[in-house]
């Protein structure tokens, strides 16, 4: 439940805030003359302002009746073309706060983007510090399951056919191969074979 919230919290951060932000700082440093362009992005920004304001006020507005319809009337009040509401909007609310607030707000989202990527990099690292125990706890049951099972079968196999003869170890019989490969030079014959 709670790595929900941060989760919600840091899309609402990262994914509509900051973005409208860095949009307001372009449409005011470029105040070019495409104006379709100019209301766009102010759309925009007041859309990002909205969700995440709104997200924090909804469980206080959200039970009203009617709010989704009042919530759709104002994004339509903002775009249509014979309100333009997004140009009142921004120029007598948004614009006079956040140019009086901007070195605050850019600092602000400069601290909350360390710290999300802090926050990543610890999940990152207890992710894999978890697979990693959680693949070698598998790799364990599965040895012991193989152990067991083999155990058994072998205690069955002892029982049933007396004892198992052993192997002779690797070493003799890597010394047989060698000590009669000076017997088996091409243009000789083998004595063990004739």
């Amino acid at each position: 439940m709670l790595g929900d919230f941060i989760t919600r919290c840091l899309i609402l951060i990262l994914g509509y805030a900051y973005p409208g932000f860095e949009c307001y700082k372009t449409v005011e440093k470029n105040r070019g003359d495409n104006e379709e362009l100019r209301f766009w992005c102010q759309y925009w920004v007041i859309v990002a302002l909205f969700t995440v304001v709104e997200n924090f006020a909804d469980i206080v507005i959200g039970w009203l009746p009617l709010y989704g319809e009042l919530k759709l009337a104002l994004f339509i009040y903002l775009w249509y073309p014979k309100t333009k509401g997004t140009g009142y909007v921004y120029n007598t609310v948004l614009r006079p706060y956040v140019s009086s607030h901007e070195n605050d707000i850019e600092k602000k989202f400069r601290e909350w983007r360390a710290r999300a990527w802090d926050l990543a990099i610890f999940y990152w690292k207890n992710c894999t510090e978890l697979g990693q125990s959680a693949t070698f706890q598998i790799f364990d049951y599965l040895a012991a399951q193989s152990k067991k099972f083999s155990s058994k079968s072998y205690s069955k196999k002892k029982d049933e056919f007396g004892p198992t003869p052993s192997a002779p170890p690797l070493s003799s019989i890597r010394e047989s191969f060698f000590d009669n490969d000076q017997d088996n030079f091409p243009g000789r014959m083998n004595k063990k074979w004739n």
